[in-house]
């Protein structure tokens, strides 16, 4: 029967879809990457999504994040996101976790219930401990590496981290994963030099924070990573297509 789905079924095949519909995957991270990766799972048909993100919608993230637009300022990524979910599929079912995940915040998941984990955090010890969680549950996991300060979409890759180079953070990554005796770890990253962002405090969130009292602010990074309209969304696109191509074991030539 015809329905949302069948521009996707016609290239995938229904058991694709089948597999697709009846899969769990938890999506960490709702920002640029996650949000289209959560955007491209939906309009995909992945019949169960785990929504994790304890940010709200900030005026600077209109720039480059699906969910944000100045309607949405202010509210829950992950309740925005849901809602956003069930209008492309009633179906979908959505569980939403306003948590910033952490070490100290990892019992509040079951990696044993997810098909795929998506890591689309940008703390390294996050990262790590997501990696650690998702191996110990023999749960798939693909990991965003660095999106901010870069301008080339087309320069982005998926490899093991253990082939990565240039990206800063997959290079602290590889040590880490190397450390805890990781063997391996599918990862989505660039080779382009970041940019170093202008100082303009006259834009800058360390003399113009709008976040809520109590919130997690971006001031207390080192810098305030600069991004585009089109480096996160190619970076969440990719690992929503290597997730549903690893779900469904997509191969056309033995179609």
């Amino acid at each position: 029967m015809l329905n949302q789905f069948s521009r996707t079924q016609l290239v995938l095949g229904k058991e694709a879809m089948d597999i697709l519909a009846n899969s769990r995957v938890a999506v960490f991270g709702i920002g640029g990457v996650g949000g289209y990766t959560v955007e491209a799972l939906a309009r995909s048909g992945v019949g169960k999504l785990d929504l994790i993100d304890d940010d709200r919608v900030c005026i600077t993230n209109v720039n480059r994040q699906i969910l944000a637009t100045t309607k949405t300022v202010g509210q829950y990524k992950v309740d925005v996101a849901e809602e956003r979910v069930h209008d492309i599929n009633p179906d979908c079912e959505v569980k939403t976790y306003k948590t910033f995940y952490m070490p100290d915040t990892k019992d509040e998941f079951d990696f044993t219930q997810y098909d795929y984990i998506v890591d689309a955090i940008d703390t390294v010890k996050g990262k790590l401990e997501l990696v650690m969680n998702a191996k110990a549950a023999d749960t798939p996991i693909i990991s965003s590496m660095g999106a901010g300060n870069k301008l080339d979409a087309s320069a982005f890759e998926v490899a093991d981290i253990y082939s990565t180079s240039v990206c800063p953070l997959a290079r602290v990554m590889r040590y880490e994963c190397r450390r805890r005796g990781i063997k391996k770890l599918k990862v989505v990253y660039s080779k382009e030099k970041p940019i170093r962002p202008y100082e303009d405090m006259s834009i800058s969130c360390r003399r113009h924070c709008v976040c809520p009292p109590g919130a997690r602010k971006c001031t207390v990074r080192r810098d305030i990573p600069g991004s585009t309209a089109f480096v996160p969304s190619v970076v969440g696109l990719i690992i929503a297509g290597e997730v549903v191509k690893d779900l469904t074991r997509f191969d056309r030539g033995n179609r």
